[in-house]
């Protein structure tokens, strides 16, 4: 569901691009991590997934399973609640590995959250959390790295900013981009894992970057 609903509405805010790195199906179980930086990249990134046949079930925040209809449909398909901070915050590594194991795709945030600054530029990720290398860890999943660029021209900043942004996005008519590396498999010790998936994601962001004509800033360098 929410494949196909991000691949028929993201046409009408802005157009989207896609490269790849690997021709032919994704392995069986594969774990794709993304670069987070607006509430909007998840429909961009899914958008692009479907583009290449890939519909994953997808790590999300599980403030929305209290919304009405939407919290319904998500366990429908199959996506996986997560209780940021708090105890069951492992339920949703548990969760992810049983999807995997059942041949599934899985789409991950290993930044944790969204950046706080309020400009439309992009930058490079943020440090990953440990999740992604322990779920890799006891699964070993192969992980495609996943670059996008642009969603933040869609909405970011304050709220009324990114409302309006929404509004005037169909006539501005943004860029995303949206870069799919090579499947790589992590070593099994957490820290080099997730310095490794970091690295492949800050690579895939980087041509994402290049593609929408945006200098690959790091954090902390304008």
């Amino acid at each position: 569901m929410l494949s196909r609903a991000a691949a028929a509405l993201l046409p009408f805010f802005g157009r989207l691009t896609v490269t790849r790195e690997a021709d032919g199906p994704y392995p069986v179980g594969s774990v794709f991590v993304a670069n987070h930086d607006s509430t909007a990249d998840p429909a961009v990134v899914l958008a692009a997934l479907r583009s290449v046949d890939v519909a994953p079930a997808v790590l999300v925040t599980a403030g929305l399973w209290r919304v009405p209809v939407l919290g319904r449909a998500l366990s429908k398909e199959g996506h996986v609640p997560v209780h940021r901070g708090s105890a069951r915050a492992a339920e949703a590594l548990a969760a992810a590995a049983e999807v995997l194991g059942a041949g599934r795709h899985v789409l991950i945030y290993a930044e944790g959250g969204l950046p706080l600054r309020q400009d439309a530029r992009c930058a490079a990720p943020l440090p990953f959390r440990t999740g992604l290398a322990r779920l890799v860890a006891a699964t070993r999943a192969p992980v495609v790295p996943v670059g996008q660029a642009g969603a933040r021209r869609l909405c970011s900043g304050t709220a009324a900013k990114q409302l309006a942004s929404v509004f005037t996005a169909p006539v501005r008519r943004p860029r995303f981009h949206v870069h799919i590396g090579s499947p790589v498999r992590l070593p099994a010790e957490t820290a080099r894992g997730t310095s490794i998936a970091h690295g492949a994601v800050s690579a895939a962001w980087r041509r994402a970057a290049h593609s929408v004509g945006e200098p690959a800033r790091t954090p902390g360098n304008p």
